[in-house]
């Protein structure tokens, strides 16, 4: 069933899902309905056994400006809200990095412009970042009197390292595609009009040629073992994946293609395939 958003579009084509960030206005500055427009169409890309791979772009000359700082110096504030200490608090960009960073579908940023706080904290759970020439990136949340948020405290040392992390939140910069590529940040650069096609190539060779079950265990092993304390825990992993697949239609598909030299035509579906391990990281048993 199709859906109407107000703030995103909703676009799949040959097994990749476009999602476009659609406040070109106000440089698609990210809002609580913006979050949970990109919540709800994560959740529904993960039920779609026809979304292969998703690609998140922005409308416009921007990609995310950051938080839409209409109510001024009080944008931030929630005092009284809740006590500090309170579970509840939590903010809406991490809603959606947690959200990223748990699909089962592999993420492209195709970053066709600027994009500072929110709009590039959301990155950070994204698999592969591409940047157009006219992107800028900033982590500028120490120029607005407050800290960095949707889960970059984590993500960001992981992705650049922990001195590149510091440096760019400590000075809240804004800097560009071409700094982002040497620190880290963004896999490649291109010219405004070859960013979303390289994005589609990326995807499509994704699409194209692998099993989808296979890759959303492989998404959620690389993730979820990033803090893993010690190499056992992805051993453990590794050897209970390759034992489940390995008795199972697409392992025997992808030996079959390769000798037979054709296209494989894997059939087992995310939706209803994946092990009964998934999601070990609830499962003590596993952990």
């Amino acid at each position: 069933m199709s859906k109407e958003y107000s703030e995103i579009i909703y676009s799949l084509d040959e097994g990749i899902l476009t999602l476009t960030l659609n406040r070109p206005d106000r440089l698609n500055a990210f809002t609580g309905t913006m979050m949970e427009e990109l919540v709800d169409a994560l959740d529904r890309a993960d039920a779609d056994d026809k979304v292969r791979a998703i690609i998140f772009t922005g409308a416009g000359r921007g990609y995310c400006a950051g938080a839409d700082l209409g109510r001024g110096g009080s944008t931030f504030d929630r005092d009284g809200e809740f006590g500090w200490d309170d579970e509840r608090i939590r903010d809406g960009g991490g809603l959606l990095t947690l959200r990223i960073y748990d699909s089962i579908k592999p993420i492209i940023g195709a970053i066709n412009g600027p994009a500072v706080g929110i709009g590039a904290t959301m990155q950070l759970p994204m698999d592969i970042r591409l940047a157009s020439e006219e992107a800028r990136f900033g982590f500028v949340f120490s120029r607005r009197g407050i800290v960095p948020e949707a889960c970059s405290s984590w993500f960001l040392p992981r992705v650049v390292g922990i001195s590149k992390a510091l440096e760019w939140t400590y000075s809240g910069k804004v800097f560009s595609a071409q700094e982002a590529l040497e620190g880290g940040l963004v896999r490649s650069i291109y010219k405004p009009d070859d960013l979303l096609p390289a994005a589609r190539e990326i995807a499509l060779e994704i699409a194209q040629n692998t099993s989808a079950v296979s890759v959303a265990l492989i998404r959620q092993m690389m993730w979820k073992t990033l803090g893993a304390d010690h190499p056992m825990q992805g051993h453990r992993l590794d050897s209970r994946g390759v034992y489940y697949m390995g008795s199972r239609a697409d392992a025997q598909e992808g030996v079959k293609s390769f000798l037979e030299k054709r296209p494989p035509e894997f059939s087992m579906k995310p939706s209803q395939d994946m092990p009964d391990y998934y999601p070990w990281w609830d499962q003590p048993k596993y952990s």
